[in-house]
């Protein structure tokens, strides 16, 4: 029976470890697939059990028939072996009986599922995984500006659900940071878990331990009078723990050390106010305009005035009297005048849409960014995806929505990049950047103060698409290819355009002027999912070919 417990909790542990990744495992299309290997396994468990129950029942059988007999045999033993069938009888349970009982306690029912569990377990996530996890829902924390409580409890923008998070789970998030040295997130988790234990719930980690991190978190934040209290609340509970006694007679020199260089002002009491988002800084990171870019992901600061809008219309588009689309023109809506961006509707229908997802699932791997200063392909954390590449023979889709771009926008495909599918999961996203490769920048180019800022805001990156002969990418064509239910809009921080999801829908805006120069107003991002499943495919269209489909501009930035 402890054998089986161990093997429950085991495959407990495994299957709610993996649930909840998101860095590498950053593809709700493949975790959909997990889902149903869950299923399978717990199928697998039940039918484990049932062999388990079988056997005990066998073996119960056999103690009630063996202590009968032995009661019998022991009340009288001479006079019980005296009977020659009773000694037959007695002789043949310890040759033949017992070796059959030992040969039915030796059985190991558990080996099918140890077996399907070892053939699945090369699939699951690991301990990268679970902490991709964890700095995902703090991505998303940051981003959304959600609550520590609230999140725990299931409560997001616009939704409610049952998925908690317990005092373990919280103390575990907020030691993920702890471990990253990301103070500001493990005080914000840390004192969750410790509200959350202190109303009474059931855990396994101890007031000690979150006490220990939290103190020592919140004194990296700089707010020594409460890592000061929480220390001693730690000394009251556990008077002998291996840190708290040196860590609270070191806090409380530095805060004399403090005092006195502040000309010996009042000491100020430790606050009592809880700890929540806002109460400590967030350090500032590698992104110039976070800020800004969370912000419109919220749906803050979006700069489309009534004025703009008067601007943008809606319109079918034949692609310049193309016999492909004549009959049937394309639906064109403005999102955006300058620079402009344009939406297809019903650019890819839901057959197309699922052929895509079918053909890329198997191909999903972890999406990577060029290096701006080796051009070398690689992984980083401010691009959370998956993504595919199909080629025009993968299946006959793919040609016909390769031909369906060029049609739309009049440019040949011939030179652009493959098909590119991406899935985003939980807390999936690519933070601003450029499409286009950026080259070094030219002093003599005409731009006002505002937009040369903008120039010099970002550096140089080498040509990172001189190995395909093709050029710098002139165009991008996105298609949505699902709905999100919250989060993941595509937006524009130089100029405050919010493009949300809309399956089947497609987007589509030049990065280079005419000229060839980059246009850096094109800088966009993917928010983090919030909610949902986003799945994108995208085109990256090259110069060459182009010469004559978009011939050059008279000035820089034409």
């Amino acid at each position: 029976m402890k054998k089986f417990l161990c093997l429950f909790s085991w495959a407990l542990l495994c299957c709610c470890c993996w649930i909840t990744q998101a860095e590498i495992f950053t593809s709700i299309g493949q975790m959909t697939d997990l889902l149903y290997t869950e299923k399978e396994l717990v199928h697998s468990l039940r039918e484990y059990i049932k062999a388990e129950e079988s056997k005990l029942a066998e073996i119960k059988s056999w103690a009630k028939k063996l202590d009968d007999q032995t009661r019998v045999s022991t009340s009288d033993p001479e006079g019980y072996l005296a009977h020659p069938v009773n000694a037959y009888k007695f002789m043949k349970r310890l040759n033949t009986e017992w070796s059959q009982l030992e040969s039915l306690v030796l059985q190991n029912p558990s080996d099918g599922f140890i077996s399907n569990m070892t053939a699945h377990r090369q699939y699951f996530p690991d301990n990268e995984d679970e902490t991709g996890a964890a700095k995902a829902l703090m991505r998303l924390q940051d981003t959304y500006r959600l609550d520590s409580e609230a999140f725990s409890k299931g409560k997001l923008p616009g939704m409610h659900s049952n998925a908690m998070l317990s005092v373990d789970d919280c103390f575990d998030m907020g030691k993920t940071a702890y471990n990253d040295a990301d103070y500001y997130h493990a005080v914000l988790w840390l004192q969750q878990s410790l509200k959350q234990l202190d109303a009474g719930e059931e855990v396994v980690v101890s007031k000690a331990d979150i006490l220990d991190y939290l103190s020592y978190s919140v004194y990296q934040m700089g707010d020594l009078p409460r890592a000061i209290e929480l220390t001693r609340r730690l000394v009251a509970i556990d008077p002998s723990h291996q840190r708290a006694g040196g860590n609270l007679r070191y806090f409380e020199r530095l805060l004399i050390k403090q005092q006195n260089e502040e000309e010996k002002k009042p000491a100020q009491p430790a606050s009592e106010e809880p700890i929540q988002l806002g109460t400590y800084t967030r350090p500032k990171d590698h992104l110039p305009e976070r800020e800004i870019y969370e912000a419109l992901c919220r749906g803050e600061g979006i700069k489309m005035t009534e004025a703009k809008r008067s601007r943008l219309f809606c319109r079918y588009h034949d692609g310049r009297r193309n016999p492909r689309l004549l009959l049937k023109p394309m639906k064109e809506e403005d999102e955006w005048d300058s620079p402009h961006i344009v939406r297809y509707l019903e650019a890819l229908s839901d057959y197309e849409i699922e052929k895509i997802k079918e053909l890329a699932k198997p191909r999903l791997a972890r999406a990577t960014v060029r290096d701006p200063k080796t051009g070398v392909l690689t992984t980083a954390n401010y691009r959370v995806s998956k993504s595919a590449w199909l080629e025009e023979e993968d299946g006959p889709v793919i040609p016909r929505v390769n031909q369906r771009i060029q049609d739309i926008t009049g440019l040949t495909v011939d030179t652009a990049e493959l098909l590119q599918v991406a899935n985003y999961g939980v807390g999936g996203q690519y933070e601003p950047h450029f499409d286009f490769s950026r080259r070094p920048f030219d002093s003599n180019l005409k731009v006002d103060g505002n937009r040369l800022a903008t120039f010099l805001n970002y550096k140089d990156e080498p040509d990172a698409f001189k190995r395909l002969g093709t050029g710098n990418r002139v165009a991008t064509f996105l298609n949505y290819m699902s709905d999100v239910e919250a989060g993941g809009a595509t937006v524009f921080p130089d100029f405050g355009a919010v493009i949300r999801p809309k399956k089947g829908t497609a987007v589509f805006w030049y990065n280079l002027f005419k000229s060839g120069e980059g246009d850096y107003r094109t800088r966009h991002a993917a928010c983090p999912v919030l909610v949902g499943s986003k799945w994108v495919s995208n085109k990256w269209i090259h110069e060459r070919g182009q010469e004559f489909r978009r011939p050059c501009g008279l000035t820089e930035v034409d």
